[in-house]
């Protein structure tokens, strides 16, 4: 069997993390526990803050391409960075970890790469800074359809369809992917992105998407239903393949008339940050090797419960071992 090729579009977000006190965390004017955006001036007034960060590759989608990518299966990455030290880290190190980082740095006159300035005080809380920089710029011209030879599924990150530059990008990424013979997914990533780009985000889900992820909240705003129910019969009406994440209840999975619950485990969360990336990361590769959509959808569910289970949005064990276990691949 050819090992399945999965394809992401996304932000590509550096992650700067560095351990600080609540003091500083006052000092600098910063929220405690929350993920605020910020502007270009604040970016670089944090970042000298930071001191000496660890610096990891993040965003939403790829953090899901690193977990589909542990698990076994080739992935590639369509983001844009700049060629500065930030975006040439980026890029060297999402290959070093197996995904094919598509198009090169960007260099020139143009805005940085993207980040997101992460203060953890002592008691595990992540105060998150982020600059969407250059990674927002992301357009049609960054999609070669060429990348698409082979590739069984395509994964796009809602946050990106803030602007028709984007949602130019997500259309031609959807033709080429079907004209390789593949299917299309994304993931709504956010109700208030929904609640913005409502008749766009129908007509996405209604043409070109074969799959779609959200949660309660964003199907609800985007079919403005008071009642899940009534916003999933409406999905399932518009879309072949509807999944639904509920806040430690089960998920539900919709696929023409086959409808499954798919439990999941209900543990504290350590770091909540990841916990839909990994879903999406299992759930596709269940989808991929072409198990039952109750099995997909469970491998999903171990996923995410793994990644909440310790600090950061990427898989630190075997899932394999663990989908092995519970007889799902």
């Amino acid at each position: 069997m050819t090992t399945p090729y999965v394809i992401g579009i996304g932000n590509a977000v550096m992650d700067m993390i560095a351990p600080c006190e609540d003091a500083e965390l006052d000092r600098l004017g910063i929220e405690k526990g929350i993920m605020q955006l910020i502007d270009r001036p604040r970016a670089e007034e944090l970042t000298a803050a930071q001191g000496k960060a660890r610096l990891v590759p993040g965003g939403s989608v790829a953090n899901t391409l690193a977990g589909i990518g542990m698990l076994g299966l080739r992935t590639a990455f369509v983001g844009r960075v700049a060629a500065d030290p930030l975006g040439l880290s980026y890029a060297e190190q999402t290959e070093a970890a197996g995904t094919v980082f598509v198009n090169p740095p960007v260099a020139g006159d143009v805005l940085p790469t993207s980040r997101c300035a992460i203060f953890v005080t002592p008691d595990g809380e992540r105060s998150m800074n982020t600059y969407l920089g250059i990674s927002a710029e992301l357009d049609e011209e960054d999609v070669n359809p060429a990348v698409f030879s082979g590739a069984q599924y395509l994964f796009l990150e809602g946050y990106l369809f803030d602007k028709d530059p984007g949602k130019a990008a997500f259309l031609k990424a959807a033709k080429a992917c079907h004209a390789a013979g593949g299917q299309a997914g994304i993931a709504l990533s956010d109700p208030f992105c929904v609640d913005r780009h409502r008749a766009d985000f129908r007509k996405l889900v209604a043409g070109p998407m074969d799959y779609v992820i959200g949660n309660q909240q964003e199907w609800q705003s985007l079919y403005q239903a008071t009642d899940l129910e009534s916003a999933l019969k409406m999905a399932a009406r518009d879309c072949g393949l509807v999944i639904c994440t509920r806040s430690g209840e089960d998920a539900i999975l919709i696929r023409g008339d086959e409808r499954v619950g798919v439990p999941v485990d209900r543990i504290v969360p350590v770091d909540a940050t990841g916990a839909g990336d990994q879903f999406a990361a299992g759930l596709i590769c269940g989808l991929a090797l072409g198990v039952p959509l109750a099995a997909a959808g469970r491998m999903g569910c171990i996923a995410a419960a793994e990644v909440i289970a310790h600090v950061g949005a990427r898989p630190e064990t075997d899932l394999r071992a663990a989908f092995r276990a519970e007889g799902l691949i």
